[in-house]
């Protein structure tokens, strides 16, 4: 009897343990445009799973991304999309004059340079990822290749999301730009707002660049999490909870 009630009581701690677990609030932070300058190395030291997104086909990019997986630190492809200001794209870019033949070899050598990529957000994109044919050709290369898709959410009335569901792509969107101004009070605003913005929904993503600014004020706003009662998690984690696992998710397990 007295076992019986041992095990009712273990029982119950560790459904107790797992529920409190699980309603933990996470934050995953991204940092995009990586590739361009050698001093984007320095972000690659904010504290934390801090998720990584490589431009391709620029001078520091796979280097960089070599050493972020190395760290054990995930690592996307930031792939230019044609933007509605016209603004150049650079390098592995995809715009609306080019035909799903052209939109997968493209997103096939970006992904061949860094082929631990685990999945790809858009760099720009305003136009792009506003019609449906080219963002359902990128999610079927990425539903082939079992990539997910965060969409970096540069205009309202983005398709991706629909796309990405249409054709069964693991999908999330950025939920707050830390460093649209590089003041200290503007990102440590907007650092509230996505601990805001996560305690309002269990979960938020934020999307920030390697400025010198940014890294300075990440390095001191990081540590902070934790006594919110906040963690950080790679970006990874808010697609692996849906069942919907990446190949490289899957491979590493």
């Amino acid at each position: 009897m007295i076992n019986l009630l041992k095990l009712i009581l273990i029982s119950f701690i560790l459904s107790f343990s797992h529920l409190t677990i699980a309603k933990q609030v996470r934050v995953a932070i991204v940092i995009d445009d990586i590739g361009y300058r050698q001093t984007d190395a320095r972000a690659l030291d904010l504290p934390g799973s801090v998720t990584y997104s490589i431009l391709p086909h620029t001078p520091y990019g796979k280097k960089l991304a070599l050493k972020a997986n190395a760290q054990n630190n995930e690592v996307l492809l930031h792939i230019p999309m044609e933007s509605l200001n016209g603004k150049r794209l650079g390098p592995g870019a995809l715009t609306t004059k080019m035909s799903k033949q052209a939109i997968y070899q493209s997103l096939k050598a970006s992904l061949e340079e860094i082929p631990f990529a685990i999945g790809i957000n858009n760099h720009m994109g305003s136009r792009l990822t506003a019609l449906y044919q080219p963002m359902s050709w990128t999610m079927n290369f990425l539903k082939e290749k079992g990539l997910f898709f965060l969409d970096s959410k540069t205009i309202k009335n983005s398709q991706a999301e629909q796309a990405a569901i249409d054709y069964g792509v693991p999908v999330h969107k950025r939920h707050v730009f830390l460093d649209n101004e590089l003041s200290d009070g503007y990102i440590e605003q907007q650092f509230s707002e996505l601990i805001a913005q996560a305690r309002s929904h269990g979960f938020a993503i934020a999307i920030a660049h390697p400025h010198p600014e940014t890294v300075k004020n990440l390095t001191r706003l990081i540590p902070m999490l934790k006594k919110q009662n906040i963690i950080l998690v790679p970006l990874s984690d808010f697609y692996i909870e849906t069942g919907l696992k990446t190949a490289a998710v899957k491979a590493a397990e």
